[in-house]
């Protein structure tokens, strides 16, 4: 069996101590510092080592195996899987702290979504296509509120996924959750609400062009109209970036005259 040599597990003053734990504790496997197959400190050698309750230190190692990255043994304890690439895929909210995080997820589903858009053309039902309807509706009507829409424009593309018949899908679609809608992951502070509402029905525009392709059965347009949506998005968000980038480089560099 792998034993475990000496390990600098010393937490800084964070909040979450359960969280920080998990995460030094995947640094230290993914690392390959703690090996696979190797069998993890006691809860009792953690707690001291790390100056947490033995409750913070089974919430941690609770996450790493739902990360896939432990497994545990009754009455032996918790040790590394013997594969810690298998993992599952996950993407950890704590995780998204740039706008370039926010683009690279948006890229992600650009090359999901076109897809999703042409087989849902050619698979859709009339079911399909009045779940499509309904969220379309709802959107406009979060608009006309003066809302930000993400959760309807989230379950407008949700049923063009699920009009797939590719129950993957959905299915990741349902992992990335509302991730897929940027405007919510973007501090936009420098738009006026007339310029929000004005950029989420030209966003709606283009919701409707792919749902009357998806309704006429046109695969081709279907994907043309999901790739010109997301690009526009992208290029939207990518402008954002560089304006949130450039704004915050200004602010340093006062800081640093004064």
């Amino acid at each position: 069996m792998n034993k475990v040599r000496h390990l600098s597990l010393a937490l800084g003053p964070s909040l979450n101590r359960t969280q920080e734990l998990a995460q030094k504790l995947s640094t230290e496997i993914q690392s390959g510092r703690i090996p696979p197959g190797a069998r993890l400190p006691t809860e009792q050698e953690l707690s001291l080592t790390t100056g947490v309750s033995r409750t913070v230190v089974r919430e941690a190692v609770a996450a790493l195996r739902a990360d896939g990255l432990v497994i545990t043994r009754q009455g032996l304890g918790a040790f590394v899987a013997p594969d810690v690439q298998r993992r599952p895929f996950r993407i950890d909210p704590g995780d998204l702290r740039s706008g370039t995080d926010v683009l690279q997820i948006l890229e992600l589903r650009m090359s999901l979504e076109i897809e999703a858009s042409g087989l849902a053309a050619e698979r859709r039902t009339s079911k399909d296509l009045a779940l499509m309807k309904a969220a379309l509706k709802a959107i406009d009507v979060e608009i006309e509120r003066g809302g930000n829409a993400v959760n309807a424009d989230f379950d407008f593309h949700l049923s063009i996924f699920r009009s797939s018949r590719n129950r993957y899908f959905p299915q990741f679609l349902e992992f990335l959750g509302n991730f897929i809608i940027p405007r919510q992951l973007v501090n936009v502070e420098s738009e006026s609400d007339a310029q929000r509402t004005q950029y989420l029905r030209r966003i709606q525009a283009e919701h409707v062009v792919i749902y009357e392709a998806i309704r006429e059965g046109n695969g081709a347009a279907a994907r043309r109209a999901a790739r010109r949506h997301l690009a526009s998005a992208l290029r939207r968000y990518r402008d954002i970036t560089s304006r949130i980038t450039r704004r915050e480089e200004g602010a340093r560099g006062k800081k640093k005259g004064g």
